[in-house]
């Protein structure tokens, strides 16, 4: 996809730093700059590791739905993505995010608190 070479614009590098710190609301606010600076398709990839970072706080605030939701959004701006784009391992972060969201699910909304919180896992990216 066009773009995958280009290197990671500052708020993104920012918008990966506060994910991998769990810090997922954060997170969102940096990777929606990110995504509202750049005009081409490239910004679908910061607007999904964005949505992931959504579904990481919807689970960790006990929201079901939302979550659920939410992750449906994600996979299809991750989707259409190569499996590794402007350094970050997005075939990673797919199959991450999916592990976690089926766990989620297989809980369902009465036993969200049993989650196994080492499933949310970082991003993994180069510079």
């Amino acid at each position: 996809m066009k773009g995958c070479d280009a290197p990671l614009p500052p708020h993104a590098i920012e918008g990966l730093r506060l994910f991998n710190a769990g810090e997922y609301f954060e997170c969102h606010e940096e990777l929606e700059l990110a995504w509202r600076e750049e005009k081409e398709e490239i910004r679908d990839l910061y607007r999904g590791i964005l949505q992931a970072a959504v579904t990481y706080l919807h689970m960790r605030r006990g929201n079901f739905k939302g979550a659920c939701e939410v992750y449906k959004r994600c996979i299809k701006y991750l989707n259409r993505f190569p499996k590794d784009c402007q350094g970050v391992n997005v075939d990673k972060l797919r199959t991450d995010l999916t592990r976690a969201v089926d766990a989620w699910q297989k809980l369902g909304t009465g036993k969200v608190h049993e989650m196994d919180w080492s499933l949310l896992k970082p991003v993994e990216w180069t510079q």
